[in-house]
């Protein structure tokens, strides 16, 4: 042994870069043996700065500044770089931070919605010409007259209901339940004609109450609202669970 001490240094060195372009951080392994010049064209592929426009300054890892990387010849590893240093880029250039980022700071297309109306090359035209959606004329005319056929079946349906009367409540993907009719009428939250119903168990989802207004009284979760074609009225006694049997 002659006494003397080898130091061996990784290849490469792991570091952060920040600019002035941008409000993100990023982690980047670079090879120590490239020069400043290299590594400034590596840097212009990840925060779009040119090389040329470039000022390196170098944070230790508790981003404390060191020094400017300021000499293009110079190799990366020459410098006190360590792994999870900070490396930030000023542009000289005269982008600003968010540049690229802020979408606010796009200029937007706009266009008057009757300039719109005259393009033929718009969605609404290609619409328009192959009678889709609301411009089919006959569809729409087949749903309105469907809708206002069904508006009168349910009003129909309504007038031959009466507070007070059993009923059996069947609505589609839900279980048949049992009730008596509390409310015939319109209401404030949604249009057309419904019926208040109380259950006989707790299957509602209300007390009677909807948006702060009282349709009738009930229980907490043996209210409810549905539309007349989903009511049968009819002679439907409370079921006896035998409570009061021993």
């Amino acid at each position: 042994m002659d006494g003397s001490v080898t130091v061996i240094t990784n290849p490469t060195v792991s570091v952060r870069v920040t600019s002035t372009v941008s409000s993100f951080e990023v982690n980047r392994r670079f090879n120590r043996g490239i020069t400043i010049a290299e590594f400034k064209s590596k840097l212009e592929l990840i925060v779009g700065t040119p090389a040329a426009c470039m000022d390196l300054d170098l944070f230790s890892t508790s981003d404390k500044f060191l020094q400017k990387l300021d000499n293009n010849e110079a190799l990366l590893g020459s410098y006190n770089v360590d792994d999870d240093c900070r490396i930030h880029v000023t542009d000289r250039s005269g982008a600003k931070s968010g540049e690229f980022t802020d979408l606010s700071k796009v200029e937007k297309f706009e266009i008057s919605d009757d300039a719109y109306e005259k393009r033929a090359d718009s969605i609404r035209s290609f619409k328009k010409n192959m009678k889709l959606g609301r411009f089919n004329e006959e569809n729409r005319a087949k749903q309105e007259e469907a809708l206002a056929k069904k508006e009168e079946e349910e009003k129909a349906a309504a007038e031959a209901i009466a507070v007070g009367n059993r009923c059996k409540v069947e609505v589609p993907g839900q279980p048949t339940k049992i009730g008596t009719i509390m409310f015939v009428g319109t209401v404030d939250f949604k249009p057309g004609h419904w019926i208040g119903v109380k259950y006989d168990e707790p299957l509602g989802k209300h007390d009677g109450s909807v948006s702060g207004k009282r349709y009738f009284q009930c229980e907490p979760k043996y209210g409810a609202f549905v539309k007349p074609l989903s009511v049968t009225v009819g002679d439907f006694p409370e079921e006896d669970y035998g409570l009061d049997e021993m």
